[in-house]
């Protein structure tokens, strides 16, 4: 059975970092696109937010304009591993992170991939 499991969530004071790890059992993470989102109280499922993409041949790296040049994306395959480095953290970027899995790099980007993790909870203090 496939699992999707994030990690390295945590309270954070504004301005620092955390990186947090996707990881897969029963899937190759590296034959598939991965998306990173998040969600903050109160909003429901279908309404997390996309923070960030990396498609199957690491061809394509989005971002959502909100962390742009603060959050970058990466894999290490060897770990079967995807990473998410958030620096220069904000108060508003406290959420519950979740990592999707899917080999199509659009169903990534449209939040309908086939592997949701559990989330992993950020919690930036001002």
């Amino acid at each position: 059975q496939v699992q999707v499991m994030e990690s390295g969530g945590g309270l954070v004071q504004a301005g620092g970092s955390l990186r947090l790890s996707c990881t897969a059992s029963e899937l190759i993470l590296s034959d598939n696109s991965i998306g990173w989102f998040r969600q903050t109280p109160g909003k429901d499922r279908d309404e997390r937010e996309w923070v960030a993409a990396i498609d199957y041949s690491d061809s394509a790296i989005t971002y959502a304009d909100s962390v742009k040049g603060r959050f970058t994306i990466s894999r290490d395959n060897a770990k079967n591993t995807v990473y998410l480095q958030m620096n220069s953290l904000k108060p508003e970027d406290t959420a519950k992170y979740y990592c999707l899995v899917d080999r199509s790099y659009i169903k990534i980007r449209a939040g309908v991939g086939a592997y949701w993790g559990q989330g992993t909870e950020v919690t930036v203090s001002s």
